[in-house]
């Protein structure tokens, strides 16, 4: 084959190239402007307060609500219509959702998460629940093989893409976190908060890897677990954590991130979210958590923090 021939066949080949690129980008945008139909799993605060979101200013963003969950099924009458509501997750293929939300407990992540993602893409709202390395694993295997994303929201964690791309670059050295609440927002087993009285002060209650943590507080360490799938180097075992009781914290969540990089990079943030007495979740996390399902339009076979 002569040079000019080779020059016309490399021509014709990057003009395929390019044109198959420009219908995979006019694809994406079509696609990520259809409307999305949301399953809801779990009727907490949380739960309440995206299906109320989805159901008044769903429509303008290309949302609606295809079902909402919750183990107590009876606590729904009343307040979601009653073609809304479903009684058994493993039925929830039958209601053809574009994406599943999870606001429940890492439980149901680990007993339905391969099932959501064969069939939608899942957002873990419990993502502690990857602190299982033989589950993560699956997990991402399943959006892999189904072509699902498996999205992570960042809750309260500041700076989430930014470590993402510091990780990503492979300039991650190190992460902590130091998260801080009022003894009343704490959901912990065992006995480890038994005892406290107000005006005790500030008490390190647990330190250690994520992975460590997790177990022992489930539904307090979401922010870690955030932090540990987006520094994906480090990971749970990596990331480093410390949970600590305060009574001064009457009003807030802090939230205390700590990134090192090499020679001698580092960034220290302190987030004070807004919260009551007693609320596991602050204030400005419902929005967070609002923001990241609007991003959920599909990022392909992979994990996906929002």
């Amino acid at each position: 084959m002569s040079h000019g021939h080779t020059v016309l066949v490399v021509a014709v080949q990057a003009g395929r190239h390019a044109a198959l690129e420009s219908c995979r980008t006019i694809w994406n945008m079509e696609t990520s402007s259809l409307p999305l139909t949301i399953g809801v799993v779990g009727y907490g605060h949380l739960g309440q307060y995206l299906v109320e979101r989805i159901r008044t200013d769903g429509p303008a963003h290309g949302l609606t609500l295809a079902f909402v969950w919750n183990r107590n099924s009876d606590k729904l009458k009343g307040l979601v219509p009653d073609e809304l509501i479903l009684s058994d997750l493993s039925a929830s293929a039958e209601r053809q959702c574009d994406v599943i939300v999870e606001v429940c407990h890492p439980q149901v992540v680990k007993e339905f998460g391969l099932h959501f993602l064969s069939q939608s893409h899942f957002m873990v709202g419990s993502p502690s629940a990857l602190s299982d390395p033989d589950l993560n694993q699956k997990l991402r295997q399943a959006a892999r093989q189904y072509n699902k994303t498996l999205y992570i929201p960042s809750g309260a964690l500041w700076g989430g893409q930014d470590i993402q791309r510091l990780n990503d670059s492979g300039a991650l050295r190190a992460l902590f976190i130091r998260m801080s609440k009022h003894p009343s927002c704490f959901r912990l087993t065992g006995d480890l908060l038994s005892g406290w009285t107000e005006g005790e002060g500030r008490r390190v209650l647990l330190k250690g890897s994520v992975a460590e943590l997790c177990p022992l507080a489930p539904n307090n360490v979401n922010t870690m677990a955030a932090a540990a799938v987006a520094a994906g180097t480090l990971g749970f075992t990596g990331v480093q954590g410390e949970i600590v009781s305060d009574t001064a914290l009457r009003d807030y969540h802090v939230v205390e991130v700590e990134v090192t990089g090499p020679d001698g990079f580092s960034v220290r943030t302190v987030r004070r979210n807004p919260a009551r007495l007693g609320a596991v979740t602050g204030s400005a996390t419902y929005d967070s958590f609002w923001n990241s399902l609007l991003a959920c339009k599909g990022h392909g076979g992979r994990v996906y923090l929002c």
